[in-house]
């Protein structure tokens, strides 16, 4: 109604409408008119670009559980002013934000199990395009770990140089140790005498919580530890202290295993005592005390022993099955015979002040070893073969004290400093006493009774230093060490040989020796080092290493002739006086690339270059020698993670090798009569290359590990003996006696020898770790090279070897561990009148034991080997069989236990080793084996959670050392 009239009275009123028609166009008129004003303003202005456009960055991260591992599928919350975003933890626990508008912005983590983190305010540099953040913590939501099943992060994780196992995953009986947590898991073989092997490696040192542990003796931090305190246990490609620091890898790695203890659990005090006594004058008696309390680690240990050499493992009552007697060739191992020892250490790990840490470590150690040996050996000649039977009694008396103090020192939050003095000496009393009967080529018999007294002092140092800039990854170190030692024997030397004409029963010489020969050597080496590391950028960087090594070396042998009167004279052609001293400097230069936690792909690639100076005066036969030589090697190493439990790397390494002194020396020594050496003094330097592969994989849903390991090596310009039979004219009377001759060994360049192993391991856990299958294998392809009579030989040898062994556990008071390997090992060579051989060694094993209640425990081992190919066995395919019964007392603090070791007394066994003519030398083990034991053992010990300093979380790094 009201629009209806509204247009109706516009319609009937012309004179309104005319009036509302001119304002209109007076508007108009005016906005038109301020418009063209402010238009012909803005061209009298010069022109402006438009205002730029905001930056942006990419943010990221790793979030982490308490135990060092990524946390799968956190929830994280990025929010600022400008942006609001969320973002979800792969695989590998880490998180991305890209195009993110502000470098002020708060950060908000969640997890199921897990306590929510408070929200984190983060101030950034507002230029860096990409911010990597420092590791975000996670702690474990108490009232709800009882009920979480799965938490997510896998039982074996893969980190650079590191395997990791989550020591919670394998479940252990109440007051295991350490080792048996070991055996548990995938890749692992522990022996009886606490040695390790990882993946077919030997490792060689123990760490706790990233720290040498009581001087890194490995068999007593596995052999004592309790499994209860293990939060994770790692193996580590370790480069040394310097590497560890600086980031900067040089020469081979060792395998490292490092305990890393709970949280929880890492301060306590234990002791361990033992005592043992049975039949045969055997006993054996055992001190191991330690204190942790975080990077704090006291320890005192000692043990005295009288026990029979190959047969048993020191202390503890297992079974031996896989330790002892594993099916390859050498069986029971070991010489012959039997060692009484004694040894003392005592370690202190401790911070002195806020700056300052003390590792200090003294150890004695005395050793009465009475061994037994006797070995038949197959020498090849282009001339013939010669066939040796030795049968020897021998007693080696040692002792040795060393002492080691480290001092490190962070100065401020740039500079370290570490300081090692070291001093040891050894001395030693030997006695000798062999009877050989050599048969074929050589015909002669030789009894020798030697007896040496021998003293070694040494002394060390080294000092370290390492700045790191403001950006942490550039750093530079330089590293100074210096050893000098001076070795002083005295040999008494009584032999008596006969030399037979061909029908081995006409003597045509008896000659007998009686010398006294006194042995003078001073070692002085000398080592520095610099590195520098400069980041390119977050993900590279430039690494420079340059090394000076000097050997010098003062060396003397005189001999006396002793006459049946007792006078005694020098003899000149039998002493050698000669002093000389060996240089080399490495300089590399490495490209790296994967620095980043986030890097799937990493690589180095670099060159080193090798001077080296080798001089020195052979004082006794008037020589000298000035060497020079200049070595490339290039650096290559390759690794690709598709994740944390799945990755392959390829490393390249290259090593120049200098010969040595007596090697280029022109001249005859004859120094030992029966062997002269003659050198040659146009050898050139060896090279050595090897490729190394390694492919490990873990699948955690299946509890499914493989690994494969490679390692090829060849080498070009290898030096080898070219041994020569010349006769010696010194024992023909007259022109119808049988030659005699003697082994003249010269020297010579030959390029091909090559050597190839293979090794796999395939583990599978079935129904909770209850059952865990075992396959393992090597290959071994050996491409030597040797001369005999300026004749070259190649000696091929092949070695086979695959195992398998289950670990049954359906209960827990039941276990047993069957066991079977079989070694293939064939000899070939290129010579006709050599002879191949072939062996083959099935070995069957069991192991395992049962518990009756709560304190009583059966445990056993037997073993029973198939060899064929060796002729030479004592016993044939030998039954050997161990026994052990065991009550624990005092509310299980204690043991009582008694031990049966080779029941049938079969444990002798033949262990062949092929030399580089393609020849070989069989060595019987000890016959005396069988003994019995009545133990006596107490364990104390009480744990606790570490208690952080001033309140808040305790804060670890990932080896397990508190900041």
């Amino acid at each position: 109604m009201n629009q209806t009239y509204q247009v109706r009275a516009i319609r009937l009123n012309p004179i309104l409408n005319a009036c509302y028609l001119r304002q209109l166009i007076t508007t108009a008129t005016l906005i038109f008119l301020v418009f063209l004003s402010i238009l012909a303003s803005a061209q009298d202005r010069p022109k402006q670009d438009p205002p730029p456009p905001l930056p942006t960055r990419e943010i990221s991260g790793i979030v982490k559980d308490s135990t060092d591992l990524g946390v799968i599928g956190a929830t994280v919350s990025l929010t600022s002013e400008k942006d609001t975003l969320k973002a979800s933890t792969n695989n590998d626990g880490i998180f991305v934000f890209k195009n993110v508008k502000s470098a002020t912005y708060t950060i908000l983590v969640t997890s199921i199990g897990y306590t929510n983190t408070p929200p984190m305010r983060f101030k950034q540099n507002d230029l860096l395009p990409r911010i990597v953040m420092d590791p975000i913590v996670l702690k474990e939501e108490s009232n709800t770990l009882n009920t979480v099943v799965i938490d997510g992060t896998p039982s074996i994780t893969y980190k650079t140089d590191t395997v990791e196992y989550k020591a919670s995953d394998y479940v252990v009986r109440a007051n295991s140790t350490v080792d048996e947590l070991l055996k548990k898991m995938e890749g692992m073989e522990v022996g009886t005498d606490g040695s390790l092997v990882h993946q077919g490696q030997e490792v060689t040192k123990a760490k706790l919580n990233g720290k040498e542990y009581l001087g890194g003796d490995l068999a007593n931090a596995i052999k004592n530890l309790p499994a209860e305190i293990v939060d994770k246990i790692q193996i580590v490609d370790d480069y040394g202290d310097q590497a560890a620091r600086t980031g900067i890898k040089d020469g081979e790695a060792t395998k490292t295993l490092n305990i890393t203890t709970r949280t929880d659990k890492s301060v306590g005090n234990m002791v361990n005592l033992n005592g043992a006594a049975g039949n045969n004058d055997r006993y054996e008696a055992g001190l191991f005390s330690t204190r942790i309390n975080g990077n704090q680690q006291i320890g005192l240990n000692g043990n005295f022993r009288n026990t029979i050499n190959g047969v048993a493992g020191s202390g503890g009552n297992e079974g031996g099955g896989r330790g002892q007697g594993g099916g390859g060739q050498t069986g029971g191992g070991g010489s012959g015979g039997t060692t009484t020892s004694g040894n003392g250490s005592f370690s202190l790990r401790e911070r002195l002040g806020k700056k300052i840490e003390m590792n200090l470590n003294y150890d004695y150690r005395a050793t009465d070893v009475n061994a037994l040996n006797n070995s038949t050996s197959l020498n090849n000649s282009s001339l013939g073969e010669t066939f040796t039977t030795s049968d020897s009694e021998s007693n080696n008396n040692n002792k040795n004290h060393g002492f080691k103090l480290e001092l490190e020192a962070e100065l401020d939050t740039s500079n370290f400093l570490r300081f090692i003095p070291t001093l040891r000496y050894t001395s030693s009393a030997t006695g000798r006493f062999s009877n050989n009967t050599q048969r074929g080529l050589i015909m002669q018999d030789r009894v020798t009774n030697n007896n040496t007294t021998n003293t070694r002092p040494e002394l060390g140092a080294s000092i370290f230093y390492q700045h790191t800039f403001g950006n942490k990854r550039r750093n530079f170190s330089v590293q100074a060490d210096l050893n000098s030692n001076d070795y002083r024997a005295d040999q008494q030397q009584d032999q008596d040989i006969i030399y037979y004409a061909s029908d081995a029963e006409t003597i045509q010489k008896d000659s007998a020796v009686n010398r006294i020969i006194a042995r003078k050597n001073l070692q002085d080496n000398y080592r520095g080092s610099m590195t520098y590391a400069e980041p390119l950028s977050t993900n590279t960087q430039l690494e420079f290493n340059a090394q000076v090594n000097y050997n010098g070396y003062d060396n003397s042998a005189t001999t006396r002739n002793i006459t049946p009167s007792g006078f005694s004279q020098v003899i000149d052609s039998l002493s050698n006086i000669y002093a000389y001293s060996f240089t080399q400097g490495r300089f590399a230069v490495n490209f790296r690339y994967g620095l980043s936690s986030m890097s799937k792909f990493r690589f180095s690639l670099g060159v080193t270059a090798v001077p080296a100076v080798l001089s020195g005066t052979k004082v006794s036969l008037g020589t000298t020698t000035n060497r020079k030589s200049l070595n490339t090697i290039p650096i290559a190493r390759f690794e690709y993670l598709w994740s944390r439990q799945h990755k392959i790397s390829f490393n390249y390494s290259g090593n120049a090798q200098e010969p040595s002194f007596d090697q280029i020396q022109p001249v005859r020594d004859v120094t030992n009569p029966q062997n002269p050496i003659i050198g040659n003094p146009n050898l050139l330097a060896t090279f050595n290359h090897s490729i190394r592969g390694d492919y490990n994989n873990y699948i955690a849903n299946a509890k499914l590990n493989y690994s494969f390991n490679m390692n090829y090596s060849f080498t070009d310009n290898a030096v080898i003996r070219n041994n020569v039979e010349v006769e010696d004219l010194s024992v023909r009377t007259s022109p119808s006696d049988k030659p005699v001759y003697i082994t003249e060994t010269r020297f010579q360049n030959i390029g091909g020898s090559r050597r190839f192993d293979a090794n796999y391991s395939v583990s599978k856990q079935l129904d909770n770790r209850k059952y865990n299958l075992s396959l393992s294998g090597r290959v071994n392809l050996d491409h030597r090279l040797s001369m005999t009579n300026n004749q070259l030989n190649v000696n091929d040898v092949q070695t086979f070897i695959q195992r398998f062994g289950p670990r049954i556990n359906p209960v827990e008071w039941f276990e047993v561990n069957p066991y079977v390997s079989y070694n293939y090992t064939k000899s070939v060579n290129s010579l006709p009148n050599f002879r191949n051989t072939e062996t083959n060694t099935l070995a069957l094993n069991i192991d395992g034991r049962m518990y009756i209640g709560e304190t009583y425990l059966l445990g056993y081992s037997a073993s029973k080997n198939y060899v064929t190919g060796i002729d030479a066995n004592v016993t044939s395919n030998p039954f050997v069989m161990n026994l052990y019964a065991e009550k624990e007392v005092f509310n299980r603090r204690g043991k009582i236990s008694l031990q049966a070791f080779d029941l049938f007394n079969q444990n002798n066994f033949v262990s062949r080793d092929f030399n580089d003519n393609g020849g070989y030398t069989d060595t019987k083990s000890n016959a005396l084996s069988r003994y019995f034991m009545l133990r006596l053992s107490m364990r104390l010990q009480k744990w606790t959670g570490a208690q952080p300093r001033g309140g808040g979380d305790m804060r670890r790094r990932g080896d397990g050392s508190f900041y």
